[in-house]
């Protein structure tokens, strides 16, 4: 058994999938299976059981499992030491952060944000998971993450959070449109997180009688954006999606009070990750970052 061993089955053990698990990991799935039934073979013991709703670990596995979380633990505050002695002697910060993050922020925040961060520290390797903001407040929760960028407001107790920005949702076409005839209009809409999905139902019950026509439906937010773009219909999408697109006629939703009903992206993290160097320079940084100019 080695750190790769430990590091597996504590991921494995946390997601009960494997296919979810070698996604973590980084690998593929017949690579985590294979490794897996070498350590099954070693030990001469079975570790997992495979069931139809996912994998369930045999009370040798579990115990495997504690002792995972034991070496790990034991492994990154060894590592950390290191790290943190090689800082107070040549001031320069190394290692690995591991980053959580929404697929939104991924994709529009996040590159500059670590062109930025790495220019700095050049020293600094990333490990990134993208995914859905409640699949992202997940990992943090689990520790499989350093840091975790989330939009909308998750329950996310015992960590310290940062508001990063606030954003307005909008209706947006590329011709202008009248919004009370809205239900007749053709509308392109889109898989999105079910917090967000919430945000925009409940404001359309609050203002129409009639279900919206949906013309086309997608599967991806930035398709949706395209296709508005090219005025195959209108969309409901958060206003930081047109930051540089001027030509579009758009419309912030409101509440009954004519406030914008705004949606918050956060970062969250355990007080004690700020322990490692790496992770406090990075949250000082983003801490310190200009959300407007950006």
């Amino acid at each position: 058994m080695d750190y790769r061993d430990w590091e597996i089955l504590k991921v494995l053990y946390s997601q009960k999938n494997l296919t979810k698990a070698a996604r973590l990991l980084f690998i593929t799935q017949p690579a985590l299976t294979n490794r897996l039934k070498h350590m099954q073979e070693e030990l001469g013991v079975k570790i997992v059981t495979r069931e139809s709703r996912g994998i369930h670990f045999t009370p040798q596995g579990e115990y495997l499992v504690h002792c995972a979380e034991e070496a790990l633990a034991h492994y990154q505050k060894i590592k950390e030491n290191v790290l943190n002695m090689s800082h107070d002697e040549s001031n320069v910060i190394v290692g690995t952060l591991k980053l959580g993050v929404s697929n939104f922020f991924a994709n529009y925040e996040l590159p500059y944000i670590l062109k930025l961060f790495k220019m700095r520290y050049p020293h600094v390797e990333f490990k990134v998971i993208t995914g859905w903001s409640k699949d992202v407040t997940q990992l943090i929760h689990n520790k499989d993450v350093h840091i975790g960028f989330v939009r909308g407001n998750y329950g996310c107790r015992g960590l310290l959070k940062q508001l990063l920005f606030e954003e307005t949702i909008c209706i947006a076409s590329k011709e202008k449109i009248d919004i009370t005839d809205l239900p007749h209009l053709p509308r392109i809409d889109y898989k999105g997180d079910y917090l967000l999905k919430s945000l925009i139902d409940n404001w359309w019950a609050e203002n129409y009688a009639e279900a919206p026509f949906i013309s086309i439906e997608v599967d991806q937010v930035d398709t949706c954006k395209e296709m508005v773009i090219n005025g195959l219909g209108y969309g409901i999408l958060s206003s930081r999606m047109f930051t540089e697109i001027e030509e579009l006629y758009k419309v912030d939703l409101t509440d009954q009070t004519g406030k914008s009903i705004l949606r918050k992206t956060w970062m969250y993290y355990h007080e004690e990750s700020l322990e490692w160097n790496v992770v406090e320079a990075f949250v000082n940084f983003i801490e310190n970052f200009n959300w407007k100019e950006n």
